[in-house]
């Protein structure tokens, strides 16, 4: 039977068009959480998100990361790249685990998206969430 250690939230919009936010080229942090796990080796981290974007023609894509860390150059944990089926709103979601989660009290996670398509925007919703769990 698993054990609950921690879970956080991160919430930058809570609805669609309830922000404007220019998409780049370079990625941009839109959720950043710590979850305390309590020193425990081998923990379980479930991690998911919720984001949406405006695109001026379908077919823009937009690419989404999430990092064990604060900074996109830390490790790599999942990567996915959405593509806007329609011009105008179109929202994704994702879900990721961290199985190899270091023994640690707090591991901290961060996401980011970035796009290439000028005039492209983060209108949200935009949420990051996670949970962390140990088999012990």
């Amino acid at each position: 039977m698993g054990t609950f250690l921690d879970q956080r939230s991160s919430m930058n919009a809570n609805a669609s068009g309830s922000i404007n936010v220019a998409l780049t080229a370079a990625p941009a942090l839109f959720g950043v959480i710590g979850l305390q796990t309590r020193s425990v080796a081998n923990p379980i981290v479930d991690l998911t998100g919720t984001i949406g974007f405006s695109a001026l023609v379908a077919g823009t894509t937009v690419a989404v990361q999430v990092v064990r860390g604060t900074l996109i150059t830390d490790t790599i944990i999942y990567s996915a790249i959405f593509t806007a089926g329609i011009a105008g709103v179109n929202t994704r979601s994702f879900t990721a685990q961290d199985l190899l989660a270091p023994a640690a009290a707090q591991t901290t996670y961060s996401a980011f998206i970035s796009s290439a398509v000028v005039g492209s925007s983060r209108v949200g919703p935009e949420v990051f969430w996670g949970l962390a769990s140990s088999t012990v």
